[in-house]
């Protein structure tokens, strides 16, 4: 057991992130390659005057942003609450922010108490690519059919084998997962899909966007996402999307936690509250 296991507090964060420039949420062996959890240590372990680690309810991958990622740590510093968010926030670039900071009991654990976390994929229909989304959303230049995306959906509801949408590389001892919802919505020239599970496989929601693109082009029927995952051979479910639209925006917890509500929607996704 460690001296802060034994004589320290466990601390829970919300952050706020702009993955564009980051390779990722997990830090890397190189100290040059810049990682969301490297530059928050690195601005944790100054306020605290010690080496903190973090870890976090889902590691991004690069260019994905989260509008409430959940992390713990563990440390025996002397700090007010508000030193986690405000102290923090004055040592951190600008692309990251902690939303807010909350005690917690040594039972809480960021990833294995989640009990669900929730992403948006945002796409924005354009024939030009736009210069303000650049990084946040991803271009189509057709119209999507919004009907037959949310049709093709809802195969992907409940718990199943979901080896069709696992990266290659994915390490997870078992291809399933529940998801709760996954639901594809207009806003004007924005098409989101909004989906929830208990967790999520490395590059499993990009995947599952990639097909639902081909559904919205037509050029595959709604029925298809279900042939793709009954197949269970991710060479059969088309392109990943790019990591740009992709936001991690809540991660659920048992109420005896106390946590406060993780829900938050970043700049573009505001109008989606």
């Amino acid at each position: 057991m460690s001296e802060a296991q034994a004589n320290g507090k466990r601390i829970a964060l919300a952050i706020e992130y702009d993955g564009s420039t980051f390779c990722g949420w997990q830090k890397q062996q190189s100290p040059a390659i810049q990682s969301v959890q490297s530059v928050l240590e690195k601005a944790l372990s100054q306020v605290a005057d010690a080496p903190i680690h973090t870890v976090c309810a889902g590691r991004t991958d690069s260019g994905v942003h989260a509008g409430c990622q959940v992390v713990h740590f563990e440390t025996t510093a002397a700090r007010e609450l508000k030193a986690w968010v405000v102290g923090v926030n004055s040592l951190l670039p600008g692309a990251v922010r902690v939303l807010w900071s909350h005690p917690v009991d040594p039972e809480f654990h960021a990833r294995f108490s989640a009990t669900a976390r929730r992403y948006f994929y945002l796409l924005y229909e354009r024939r030009v690519a736009s210069a303000h989304l650049l990084g946040k959303a991803t271009q189509v230049r057709e119209t999507l059919a919004v009907e037959a995306m949310e049709a093709a959906a809802s195969a992907l509801l409940g718990e199943q084998d979901f080896t069709a949408f696992r990266a290659a590389a994915c390490q997870s001892k078992t291809p399933f997962r529940c998801i709760h919802h996954a639901r594809v919505r207009r806003h004007g020239s924005f098409v989101v899909l909004d989906i929830q599970a208990n967790a999520f496989l490395q590059h499993m929601v990009r995947n599952i966007v990639g097909a639902l693109l081909e559904v919205g082009k037509g050029w595959r029927a709604p029925t298809w996402i279900g042939e793709v995952l009954a197949g269970k051979e991710r060479s059969r479910g088309g392109i990943t999307a790019p990591p740009d639209g992709l936001y991690l925006v809540a991660v659920d917890y048992p109420s005896q936690f106390g946590l406060p509500p993780t829900c938050h929607t970043p700049g573009v996704l505001e109008f989606l509250r």
